[in-house]
C-alpha cells in the first residue's frame, strides 16, 4: 500500500523526480571553448608571474622549464633596490588620477548638454567626438612634442595629464551621453518644480543615479592614463619622474648583453597589481554600467 501511495505521489509532482543532465556534443564543445579561451587569455599573465618567481637558472634553462623549481623574491628586492620604482608607482598613480578626474568632471556637464540641451549641430559634434576617438593617438606625437617645447612644460606632470585628459574625454562624453539618454526627463521636471537650477540637478540628482557609468568610465580612462607609453616616454626625461610603463621597458641588466627577464617580469606584477585590486574592488559597478540600457522593461 505505502509503494502504491509513493508511486501516485510521483506521478503527481513529476518535478520532484531528479533529473538527469545529457552530455550533448554541443555542451562539450562549448565547454572545451571557454577553457580554451581562458587558457589564451591567462597563459602569458600566468607566465609572467612565474618567471617573477624563478631563479635565474630556471629562467635561462633549456628546454623552457615552465612551473619554478625553486621560488625567489630576488627580482622583487631588486626591483625597489635598484631604481625607485616606489616612486614610478606613486608618478603613475598621481597622473592617471588626476587626468581621470578631470575627463570626469569635464566630459559629464558636456554629456549632459548634448543629451539634454541637443545644441544646433549636435549631431555633427557627436559624428566628430566619435572620429576622435578613432584617430590613432601616435600620430598627435609630432604637434604634442611641439607644443610641449613652446609651452616649456618638459618634465612637468601636466605634459602627461593635458594629453591623457584629451585623448580620454571623447569616450567619457560618449558612454555618460547614452546614460542621460536613458534617464527619464520627468526627475529633471520634478528637480526644476523643487527650486533646482541645472548644475544643483546635476550635481545632486542626476549624477548619483549614473554611479556605474561614472565608475566604468573612469576605471576604463585610468587604465589607458596608466598604460600609456610613447608619451611618456618621449615628454618625461628625468629619472624620479618616469611612470610605470617607461620604467619597466627601461630595466637593464648587470652588463649591456644580458637582459633580466627575471626583473622585467616583476616589474610587469608590480604594475599590473593596482589595476586588478582596482578593478575587483568595483567589480559590482563596472557589471552595472556595461550592462545598463541592454535591456529596457
Amino acid at each position: 500500500m505505502a509503494i502504491l501511495l509513493e508511486s501516485d505521489s510521483l506521478s503527481k509532482h513529476p518535478s520532484s523526480v531528479p533529473k538527469r543532465r545529457s552530455l550533448s556534443l554541443s555542451n562539450i564543445l562549448f565547454w572545451c571553448a571557454v577553457v580554451a579561451i581562458v587558457i589564451f587569455c591567462l597563459a602569458p599573465i600566468l607566465w609572467q608571474v612565474l618567471t617573477s618567481f624563478k631563479v635565474n637558472e630556471d629562467i635561462a634553462a633549456i628546454p623552457n622549464i615552465y612551473f619554478p623549481t625553486r621560488l625567489t623574491l630576488d627580482h622583487y628586492i631588486e626591483l625597489f633596490a635598484r631604481r625607485p620604482f616606489g616612486r614610478y608607482i606613486l608618478n603613475s598613480a598621481f597622473v592617471s588620477l588626476t587626468s581621470t578626474i578631470a575627463c570626469l568632471i569635464i566630459g559629464t556637464p558636456a554629456a549632459y548638454a548634448l543629451a539634454r540641451s541637443r545644441p544646433r549641430g549636435s549631431y555633427l559634434i557627436q559624428l566628430g567626438i566619435l572620429f576622435v576617438t578613432l584617430f590613432p593617438s601616435i600620430l598627435l606625437l609630432q604637434g604634442l612634442l611641439e607644443i610641449v617645447q613652446v609651452l616649456n612644460l618638459g618634465n612637468n606632470y601636466l605634459a602627461l595629464i593635458l594629453p591623457y585628459t584629451a585623448m580620454n574625454l571623447p569616450l567619457t562624453i560618449l558612454v555618460m551621453r547614452s546614460f542621460f539618454v536613458q534617464l527619464p526627463r520627468d526627475l529633471e521636471d520634478a528637480a526644476r518644480v523643487d527650486g533646482y537650477n541645472t548644475w544643483q540637478m546635476l550635481v545632486q540628482i542626476l549624477t548619483p543615479l549614473t554611479l556605474p557609468a561614472l565608475v566604468t568610465t573612469g576605471i576604463l580612462t585610468f587604465i589607458a592614463a596608466w598604460n600609456e607609453f610613447i608619451f611618456a616616454l618621449t615628454f618625461i626625461t628625468e629619472e624620479t619622474m618616469k611612470t610605470i610603463p617607461v620604467a619597466s621597458a627601461q630595466l637593464g641588466g648587470s652588463s649591456v648583453f644580458e637582459i633580466p627577464y627575471g626583473a622585467i617580469a616583476a616589474a610587469t606584477v608590480v604594475g599590473t597589481t593596482p589595476l586588478v585590486i582596482l578593478v575587483l574592488l568595483f567589480q559590482k559597478q563596472i557589471v552595472q554600467g556595461l550592462t545598463s540600457g541592454a535591456v529596457k522593461g
